[in-house]
């Protein structure tokens, strides 16, 4: 078989995959949410008795073939802090955050709204984490490996290998290995590594 043909072969096994993977993760949110419902309305009220503002926090996200999506999270900082920044970019993050959303930071609680947009078909359990529109270098080089082609992620191969301490550009590097190695052994690799990660609070900044 010449390489065209490899190559076709490898885009339809890849196609299926990305399918399955859809409908497995549309399943499996569903379950959680049904699950950890009672205990994310327990945070919503901590959120709430912490400091003044809603407990889910919206901010536009850059998402599969850049289309933006209102992505959710559980709001760990004061109301009136940078919404169009990422909070390791600015300065003086660590006085917007609440004594609820250290917490929640170190746990990554605050990503659970985000099943919310697994079940809305924009986010995915594993996949490259959205941007904010404004992160542009991010972007240019996403977009020149074509990684905008997958679902964002809750986690992700760029999460588990550095998270908050990779520049752009290996970021990046490491959302287009993903997207040229997708498979179901990286993705059960990426959830264990996250899994492990978040239990010892490593490559968390803020």
């Amino acid at each position: 078989m010449n390489q065209s043909g490899n190559a076709e072969k490898k885009n339809k096994k890849t196609d299926a995959y990305l399918t399955w993977k859809h409908r497995l993760d549309i399943v499996f949110a569903f379950l959680a949410l049904c699950a950890l419902a009672p205990f994310m309305l327990l945070l919503v009220l901590l959120i709430r008795l912490d400091s003044r503002g809603p407990a889910i926090f919206t901010q536009m996200r850059v998402g599969q073939n850049e289309k933006l999506f209102p992505c959710y999270k559980f709001r760990t900082m004061l109301k009136d802090s940078p919404h169009h920044l990422a909070s390791a970019d600015f300065s003086e993050a660590q006085n917007y955050i609440t004594r609820v959303g250290k917490l929640l930071r170190k746990t990554s609680l605050d990503e659970l709204p985000q099943l919310i947009n697994i079940l809305r078909g924009e986010m995915s359990f594993i996949g490259p984490r959205p941007l904010i529109p404004e992160e542009t270098q991010v972007h240019e080089l996403r977009r020149k490996y074509g990684v905008y082609a997958l679902r964002p992620g809750i986690s992700g191969y760029a999460q588990v290998n550095g998270r908050d301490f990779v520049s752009d550009e290996e970021k990046a590097r490491l959302d287009a290995y993903y997207l040229n190695h997708l498979s179901l052994r990286l993705d059960v690799k990426v959830l264990v590594d996250t899994v492990v990660n978040v239990i010892r609070k490593k490559d968390i900044q803020n």
